[in-house]
């Protein structure tokens, strides 16, 4: 029979990728999620029956339990960006990783892999970022042996970076940002998920893993790039972090004072707080080449999926090409 891996958050942006790479390799693939009827897009990713979307709630032993019976291998890629209602930081990237890996020893699963984030640090003023290292520590502790997965901004098709910046870069002649100077080393999500497989597979090496592309640049050189692969010139305007500070404060009140009827995509306090810190690899970390994988530069990547952010979309090329004829004719 062949090989079980259970992928915590297997529908999201980056398990989407690990599920389906590990049911090229042969593996089940069991996705646990909280809406396995939104997730029934997994299927195809290998034979029938292969990959299956199972209920599960991180913030409950026995919904983790259930949908890790029988696996030989475990990947956590639950993380959240915003806390709603019961899914707060703590309850989902600390307590959650933790209650993962505990019964991930219990059960004795074979190999443990979790999804953390660059700059993961119990001394941050980022709930976020205390969260992360909260969870890393929690996974360390009940499996020593766990290889935990450190990304910086992770971009591809469906992220949530570029493709955010470049639909808000449709609107007006100015394009605000937090943190312009503030550094980024994004990471594609396929490289990501190849990391994780190599842990889930046991090819990698335990321990903390510090991913980032081959490029470092600032925030607003990033838009930059974004800008030139759509074909728009904007106004990169940097809002100083005390505005953005108020802004996110109101944001955060709104989602409070509506019950989470509105919920907080735009900016919230708390992330504020992290883009005030570089997001790269650091100095002496492990990282993507001592897992065997040459890191993809973004400039090959993000013209495939942002083509549809451009003034013309997929008939922009065309259109400027046809501009230079009549030039010439």
């Amino acid at each position: 029979m062949s090989r079980l891996v259970t992928i915590y958050g297997g529908s999201g942006f980056v398990g989407r990728h690990v599920a389906r790479r590990m049911a090229k390799l042969g593996w089940r693939v069991r996705v646990a999620v909280r809406r396995p009827n939104e997730a029934l897009f997994v299927r195809p990713y290998g034979a029938v029956g292969q990959v299956e979307p199972v209920l599960c709630n991180i913030r409950d032993d026995a919904s983790v339990r259930a949908a890790m019976k029988g696996a030989d291998a475990v990947v956590n890629c639950v993380g959240i960006l915003n806390r709603s209602g019961r899914n707060t930081f703590a309850a989902v990237q600390a307590e959650g990783a933790g209650r993962v890996a505990r019964i991930a020893a219990e059960e004795g699963v074979g190999q443990l892999v979790h999804l953390s984030a660059i700059g993961a640090d119990a001394q941050s003023d980022s709930a976020y970022q205390r969260s992360k290292a909260a969870g890393e520590a929690a996974v360390l502790a009940a499996f020593p042996q766990a290889v935990i997965l450190r990304p910086s901004v992770i971009f591809g098709q469906g992220d949530g970076f570029f493709n955010r910046f470049a639909s808000m870069a449709r609107f007006g002649p100015v394009l605000p940002v937090v943190g312009a100077a503030t550094k980024f080393q994004p990471v594609h999500v396929e490289d990501v998920a190849e990391a994780a497989v190599l842990g889930a597979t046991g090819a990698a090496a335990s321990g903390i893993y510090e991913l980032g592309g081959p490029e470092v640049r600032s925030f607003r050189d990033w838009i930059g790039v974004m800008l030139g692969v759509v074909g728009r010139r904007r106004l990169v305007l940097n809002l100083p972090f005390w505005l953005a500070r108020i802004m996110g404060a109101v944001f955060d009140f709104a989602q409070v004072a509506t019950g989470g009827l509105f919920e907080n995509r735009l900016l919230t306090r708390d992330q504020v707080r992290s883009l005030g810190r570089d997001n790269v690899v650091a100095s002496g970390a492990r990282t993507l080449a001592d897992l065997g994988i040459t890191p993809t530069a973004a400039g090959a990547v993000l013209p495939e999926y942002l083509w549809r952010f451009r003034p013309s979309g997929q008939y922009d090329a065309i259109k400027s090409s046809a501009k230079n004829l009549r030039k010439h004719s």
